[in-house]
């Protein structure tokens, strides 16, 4: 069946371009693509597209990058268009109650967990960091609270043992993408019911600073290797020796009894490095000084030594 919903698609991310390019490979009209405006980046603040941009660039659509949803001008030009659905998936910006009610068949949000839990912005890094064992996407109408709107779909998948966000983030974006085809489908046919969120299982995946990547090496050694994969690529998670501030990428839990206060260098080889932990000891595999380059441990101990009894913290 030909689609006929008319679609108005919010999204920022790469998480939100496998989504984008679904909706133009299954045939649906999407009158206008809407984005966050273009913003300086790196150390050289060259300013970038947002991945949202480029793909709806490649695509040939139409858009649209507000400094504000919440203004006269965004609601008159959303409203002419005529939508039957609005479809956002991490844009960055709230829609107000005036916004939502643009689209005859509402506003739905695509969000990166099994709702009600993680609610809010960083819900795939706390889903590894709390040692989930599966995750997964969740279709639903939007309302003006922050993921509180009532379940069209979800998807569910298991968490790997080692992977990072990054990989984590890639997998979600790719159900999401798929997720969106069978939920505006469902919404066609009406063979989809929403069902309220059970808002006393809610749990909130708050935003994540470059400082909150600081390891905490009292916490058990499976809790560490956990929170540096959540962490990886973004924030990262960093110690230091001395003054000198290291990111970790990658780790094995070894199951000794650990002799040595939390953070202690307990052993090193050629291709080793062990560090006590508040239970069992964690060996460190990938490493990186700043402005250094990323390295395996074996590359990182040829021109760098750090001796038993060190403190890392």
């Amino acid at each position: 069946m030909k689609p006929e919903q008319r679609i108005i698609f919010m999204g920022t991310p790469d998480f939100a371009v496998p989504s984008l390019k679904a909706l133009y490979n299954s045939g649906y009209e999407v009158a206008l693509v809407v984005t966050q405006p273009d913003r300086p980046k790196g150390r050289g603040q060259k300013v970038l597209f947002s991945p949202v941009k480029e793909a709806a660039l490649e695509l040939g659509y139409d858009i649209l990058q507000p400094l504000s949803v919440r203004t006269q001008e965004f609601h008159e030009k959303a409203a002419s268009l005529s939508p039957d659905i609005f479809v956002v998936i991490a844009f960055g910006h709230i829609l107000p109650k005036t916004v939502l009610s643009i689209p005859k068949k509402g506003a739905i949000n695509l969000h990166a967990s099994l709702l009600p839990k993680y609610r809010g912005p960083a819900p795939i890094q706390w889903a590894i960091i709390n040692m989930e064992k599966e995750t997964g996407v969740t279709a639903m109408m939007m309302n003006e609270g922050l993921d509180t709107g009532d379940i069209l779909l979800s998807a569910k998948t298991g968490i790997f043992p080692k992977e990072t966000s990054a990989s984590l983030h890639d997998r979600l974006s790719r159900i999401a993408a798929d997720l969106l085809i069978q939920t505006l489908s469902g919404i066609c046919t009406k063979s989809i019911k929403p069902v309220s969120q059970d808002n006393s299982l809610s749990t909130y995946a708050p935003l994540l600073m470059k400082k909150d990547g600081l390891i905490d090496w009292s916490k058990p050694a499976d809790q560490v290797e956990a929170f540096i994969r959540g962490m990886t690529p973004w924030p990262g998670a960093f110690t230091f020796i001395g003054r000198k501030r290291i990111k970790i990428f990658a780790s094995d839990v070894v199951c000794n009894d650990s002799k040595g206060d939390p953070g202690t260098v307990t052993g090193e080889t050629r291709d080793r490095l062990c560090i006590a932990t508040g239970k069992y000891f964690l060996s460190i595999k990938e490493i990186q000084e700043e402005s250094g380059k990323r390295l395996s441990i074996k590359d990182y101990l040829r021109g760098t030594n750090i001796h038993p009894g060190t403190i890392l913290g």
